[in-house]
This record gives C-alpha cells, structure tokens and sequence, in this order.
C-alpha cells in the first residue's frame, strides 16, 4: 500500500468509485492525446506508421523522461486504484500500467508523424519506470526508492527558443541542461527499519548533462549565436544530495496532505555534490 495518500481508500471494490475512474481516465487519455495530435503533431506531415533510433539524443535525459512519467503516472493510477477498493494485486498492475498504456499512445502518435517516429528506447523506458513502481509495491508494499524531477533554468534556451523553450514554462519542460532525475532512496526502510530514525530522510542520487543545445552532436544546432554554440562539448553530470520523502511526513490538514501527495515527485532543493569532468565541486543549494 502506497503511503500516506490524499486518497480515503475503499475498504472493497467501490463499483460507483471504479467507474468514475474508468471514466476520468478514459476521458483524460482520449482528450489529451487528441488535443495534443491537433496541437503539437498538426504542425508536421502525417506519414506512414514508423521507427526511429533516438536512444544516443540528449545523453539519455529524455528516457530519463519517459521513466519519470511512467512512474508518476502510474503512481497515481495505483492510487486511484485503492481509492476505488479494487483488490491490492490488481490495483498494482492495473494501475501501475496506466502510464505505460498513456505514453503508449503518444508513442504511436510520433509514428505518424514526420517530425518523430517510434521510439523502441522510449518503450523501453517506459517499461523500466512501471517496473520499479510495481516491483516495490509488490515486494514492499511501499516505494523505498522514488523517481523524482528537479529543473532549472539554464543560458542555453536563449541560443535555440524553438528547441529548448521560450519563456519560463516551456524551458523547464524542454530545456535538458536544466533538467536533473533523481532516484531518492529512504534511509529508514533499509538500514533503520528498528531503530529511532528520521523516516522522512533520504539519500538521493541525480544525473543530468549538460552543454546540449541539439539531439545528437553533429545535427544540425541553427544556434543563433554560432561563435558561441561552437565552443560547447556535451557532458554528463552526476549528484549525490539529500532529500525528504513527504510521503513520510504525518499531516492531517487536506490542504497540506494535497500538497504533499500531489509534489511527491519533485526533488527538495538542499546542498549537492556534482561529479562532472573528472572533478567534484559542492553546491551549496541546487534544485
């Protein structure tokens, strides 16, 4: 069972509480993906259903994206899930497959579109972030170790608008340099399960990269400032930091109970060790 939840879970299946889940879900899924085909796909050609290999972009931040959505959404499809009453297997795999039959779908939508393509890798990684949300609740009836998101803003935006965003909104969610996934791990489930121990503190371990401003070195950047896009070397970075699991923390107020649950994702800014080009630098406060 997932811990504390802004949920009240139905102690036997709720047939009112399923449909209604059904229906939210189905109407979510149907609404979005037709809203985002005629939004973000109508902008590029339709063709012939297809494949493409993109697992060398980006360093792998954007299949770090895919495991991050599967995972969250599936959360809450597990959620949604118990809420209803549905029997605790079932409501796992029902509801932790949610996020993998959602980007499944968008999934398909690239296939068609000449701007993208099946992604293989995307799949793959959408299966990994489903895995490690099911295979937890299964073995430990709780998520030990979470997938979480932290982003800021970086100078590269400026330099490619139409690729990594062009206000604030938009380059969180496209930007990668500013991008970093964490897997937080809880310190008391694993070494201080008997002890008096802060259940709340975890230890987390990030990566992220930096220096993109294309998919792949050698593609075409269109940088708008080619003198300073030329010096520019792509690397990977990797964090080791602290974290608070706010699933661990005992609140009775809804609206602090909403918050909690519903920002689990996202990484607590705290002081960070960076490892990048062979050297190790402390930052102070890094989100």
């Amino acid at each position: 069972m997932l811990s504390q939840s802004i949920l009240s879970y139905s102690d036997s299946l709720n047939t009112k509480k399923l449909m209604t889940v059904v229906g939210v879900e189905s109407v979510g899924t149907i609404g979005s993906l037709v809203a985002l085909n005629s939004i973000w796909y109508e902008q590029y050609p339709k063709v012939s259903f297809h494949s493409f290999n993109d697992n060398s972009e980006w360093l792998q931040l954007d299949k770090a994206g895919h495991v991050l959505s599967a995972y969250f959404i599936g959360h809450a499809g597990i959620e949604a899930m118990n809420w209803a009453g549905v029997e605790e297997r079932k409501a796992i795999w029902i509801g932790g497959g949610v996020g993998v039959v959602y980007l499944t779908g968008l999934e398909i939508l690239d296939g068609y579109s000449s701007g993208w393509g099946f992604s293989k890798g995307d799949m793959i990684a959408n299966g990994i972030g489903m895995g490690v949300l099911v295979t937890q609740e299964l073995v430990w009836k709780e998520q030990r170790i979470q997938i979480k998101f932290s982003a800021h803003h970086t100078n590269y935006a400026r330099f490619r608008p139409e690729l990594l965003g062009s206000n604030g909104f938009q380059r969180l969610l496209k930007d990668y340099n500013g991008q970093t996934y964490w897997l937080s791990v809880n310190l008391k489930s694993f070494l201080f399960k008997e002890k008096k121990f802060p259940a709340w503190l975890n230890i987390a371990f990030g990566y992220s990269a930096n220096e993109m401003i294309s998919g792949s070195v050698g593609s075409y950047n269109n940088c708008s400032i080619n003198s300073w896009c030329n010096g520019l070397e792509r690397y990977r970075q990797w964090y080791f930091s602290f974290d608070i699991d706010l699933t661990k923390i005992s609140v009775k107020h809804p609206l602090l109970k909403t918050i909690f649950g519903t920002f689990g994702f996202v990484k607590i800014p705290a002081p960070t060790l960076e490892y990048s080009k062979n050297r190790i630098q402390l930052k102070g406060f890094y989100f």
